[in-house]
């Protein structure tokens, strides 16, 4: 009877750790500062230059946004505050003047403190391809 009492005891011990560590990530999501509703996608190359969107998804208590783009270096390359709720920028780099050097786009939300930061990249790399076929 004592053994029975035991295993239910580890076994009400168990399923309360198990719950208890399932419940954490729940309680910390609330902590975090809210999204900054801004998407950042490469739109192709003009003229052999990388080109950018900045899509901008706000609402009335997200509509002022500070953009500002830094390089590895921490030097402002630009930067913009702008007030509106929907709308979308273009960003097309002089790869000539900037190299390849990876560059930060941060969106800060002043309504909200909330930030976002992409970081963007440019690698170049030349692709040969050998294709041999069987001639019959």
């Amino acid at each position: 009877m004592k053994k029975i009492m035991s295993n239910n005891r580890i076994i009400a011990i168990l399923f309360f750790t198990v719950f208890s560590i399932a419940a954490a990530p729940a309680a910390f999501a609330g902590n975090e500062k809210p999204a900054v509703p801004v998407e950042l996608s490469f739109l192709g190359h003009v003229k052999n230059q990388p080109l950018f969107l900045l899509n901008f998804k706000g609402s009335e208590t997200q509509n002022e946004f500070t953009i500002i783009i830094t390089d590895e270096g921490g030097n402002t390359l630009y930067r913009e505050n702008i007030k509106g709720e929907n709308f979308s920028k273009k960003f097309l780099l002089n790869t000539d003047e900037l190299g390849d050097a990876p560059l930060h786009f941060t969106i800060f939300c002043k309504n909200t403190k909330g930030s976002v930061e992409y970081t963007v990249n440019r690698n170049v790399r030349t692709v040969r391809e050998v294709v041999v076929n069987e001639e019959k």
